[in-house]
């Protein structure tokens, strides 16, 4: 695998690192951003019949996971 050097301001490395997950590289990270993302509309009603108990549950697990990247994101950016 051939690698390249190249040169970017702290605030773009900053991006990288905050964006950056604890098992990815940084080529990794450049992919992932890079890569075409999926339409959004194929996953509309996915959560139809689901009991809204489950639903507010599900919600809580993803806000917590957003509000635990997020300190992990600023703890790695110090």
């Amino acid at each position: 695998m051939a690698t390249k050097t190249i040169t970017i301001m702290d605030d773009a490395y900053e991006l990288l690192t905050c964006n950056k997950r604890k098992d990815e590289s940084f080529s990794d990270v450049i992919r992932r951003s890079f890569t075409k993302k999926v339409d959004i509309m194929r996953f509309a009603g996915i959560w139809n019949g689901i009991p809204d108990k489950e639903i507010d549950e599900m919600e809580k697990i993803i806000a917590n996971r957003r509000r635990k990247a997020t300190i992990d994101g600023l703890q790695k950016a110090q």
